[in-house]
This record gives structure tokens, sequence and C-alpha cells, in this order.
């Protein structure tokens, strides 16, 4: 080989090295290149809890969504900067939001972040642009801001009542209404709205997770509209019997859907689930339920395919829940699509 062709094919070669280098090393992953009825559509997943492990949740949604149905994912996580390992507890750091600029939906699946406000601002300004969003299971009580230039997000907000929580999505943190670890959640379709979109291809006790139903405060808000009620089975398996009594008299709603009129003056599409732990992700019914709620809040309910592949993509073994539960020492990239 000529010294010349040596050279360049050396130079091609380390500038291989050096891009897949900079990809390895970015505080995120994207998900990218699919064909499917979201290929024009960024959807950004945001994690960040200490105990249901959205860090595991979003990126197997995320391959889900880019893999089977063609969105490119952007999926966010809890960073250490200190080595820049992915690390749930720590609740200040989201490096990467400013991939909202460009995304078509927001999936938030955060817990009591108190974000720094050049962060909270990519998602202040994006929920006040009109653009859909779907929360998971701690969504509701997504942050804890000790800034006061966005105080009002704060779960527990008494100027904007409820915060984000309730606002945006239709409910802030109210307690746990099935027993934390000991009681898990069948999923009932509220009589009449079988013929939802989001619902289709999804029958009553298709939804199963080792999750407990959180409790909301009934009739949820404004325009909202109960989709799925959680039932409170007796133990941890999809074959338990209900518990009897008050707690499945009346059900809690578990998934729901509700409007949002940012600052931009349109209203946003919003879908809720206080399901979502990466055990929870085992259920085809639930996966269904979140791929159909992505097509939902774009704007492709038409193209919801009631037998559409929501298949997991590559290995999956998820972590129980609980405090602290996380895989210590993995980085965003050990989430790329292999």
């Amino acid at each position: 080989m000529a010294p010349a062709v040596i050279r360049t094919t050396s130079l091609t070669a380390l500038t291989l090295l050096i891009c897949c280098q900079s990809k390895a090393a970015d505080p995120w992953v994207v998900y990218d290149g699919f064909d499917g009825p979201g290929k024009s559509k960024h959807i950004v997943l945001i994690s960040g809890d200490e105990e249901y492990r959205s860090e595991e949740t979003l990126p197997v949604l995320g391959r889900i969504l880019a893999k089977h149905h063609g969105f490119k994912c952007t999926v966010l996580f809890a960073i250490d900067p200190k080595d820049g390992t992915i690390n749930p507890n720590q609740n200040n750091n989201i490096p990467g939001l400013e991939a909202l600029k460009t995304a078509d939906l927001m999936v938030l699946f955060t817990r009591f972040r108190n974000l720094p406000d050049e962060q909270m601002k990519y998602i202040v300004d994006y929920v006040e642009s009109g653009k859909p969003i779907i929360g998971l299971r701690t969504a509701t009580h997504a942050f804890a801001l000790s800034s006061k230039t966005y105080s009002k997000y704060t779960w527990n907000s008494k100027d904007w009542d409820g915060g984000f929580g309730r606002q945006v999505l239709g409910e802030t943190w109210v307690s746990h209404h099935g027993a934390h670890r000991s009681q898990s959640t069948r999923g009932l379709i509220v009589k009449g709205q079988e013929k939802y979109a989001i619902l289709r291809g999804i029958k009553d006790g298709d939804i199963w997770g080792p999750t407990d139903v959180y409790e909301v405060h009934l009739p949820l808000p404004g325009d909202s509209q109960p989709l799925v009620l959680g039932q409170v089975l007796e133990g941890m398996k999809p074959a338990d019997p209900p518990v009897m009594g008050k707690k499945n008299d009346p059900m809690m709603p578990i998934a729901w859907t509700k409007t949002y009129k940012g600052a931009s003056g349109k209203s946003a599409r919003t879908f809720t689930t206080t399901m979502g732990a990466s055990q929870d992700l085992e259920s085809e019914g639930l996966r269904r339920l979140l791929v159909n709620a992505a097509y939902w809040a774009v704007g492709l309910e038409d193209k919801i395919d009631a037998k559409a592949n929501v298949a997991i993509v590559g290995e999956f073994k998820p972590l129980p829940f609980k405090g602290d539960g996380y895989q210590k020492g993995r980085k965003p990239a050990d989430w790329a699509m292999k």
C-alpha cells in the first residue's frame, strides 16, 4: 500500500476512534436510525429517581420506541460529575436537557429532583411550549427545588397548588394506597374507555406490576380522563386475588390523560401512569400502554396498531426496586444498542 494511502487510512481510523470515544463519553444515550411511523419524531426521556430504577426503565422504553417504531430517542440520566457514572442519588445533575429544544415529546421519570436553574430552564421552557408530556410513576412529584426561580414546580408548592405534578400531570404525591412491596397492581380498563386509542390492544389484566397503587385525590382535576384503574392485589403475583374492602372501593386511577395550557397558549397533551418501575416493564401490557401513549401524545393515534411489536430489545434483567438499589459504576454508554 502506498504511503499516502496508509496515511489516509490511519487518519480515517483515528477520526472514527475519536468519534466513538466522544460518543462513549456522552452522559446520555441516543437511539436513532430505525424505520417506523415515528421516524420524524424526537423523544427525550429523562430519568432520575432513587428507588424505582428509572435509569433502567427509560433506556428499555427508548430502545422499543426506536427499534420497533422509528422514533429518535435520547435518554438522559442523573450523573455523578466526579466519575460520569449514572447515580440516581445525585439529585441535582441531569446533563443534556438542552435536547428538549428539538424534542417532540418529553417522557419524565424523576423524583424530588433539585436541579440548578440552568438545567431546570430547559424543562420549564418545554412545559410552557405546549408540547406533549408523558409522566411515569414518581413524575407526579418530580421536583423539590431549593432555588426560588422555578420553585412553583416543586411537588408541594402552595403558590401553584401541587406544583408541576398536579398542575401539569393531574396529581402530586399523596401516599401509597396499596401496601408498598407487599401488594401488587392489576390494571382494569375504565368502563366506557375501552375504545380510547391509548388502550388499543389492551384488556383487563394485561397490565400488572409489583409496584403498589398510588393514592390520588378524586376526581382528578380539569379535563383529566382516567383510563386504567389499579386493582390492589393481596400479594406480589399477577394471579393473586384482589384485596377486599376500601382499598378497591373505589379503585384509584393508575393511568389518565389531561391537557395543560402553557405560556405559549397551546394546550399540551399529557399522559400519566403511576406505574413504571423497571420490574413493571416485564408486563407486555404496560409496555403496550406506554408505546401507545407515545403515539397518542405526538398526534399519531391513527397509527396505533393493536398488535404492534412491543418486545424488549436486547437483554433486560431489571433490578428490584428499593432505595440505593441501582447498579454502581454503570455509564450511559453501557445502555447503547448492541
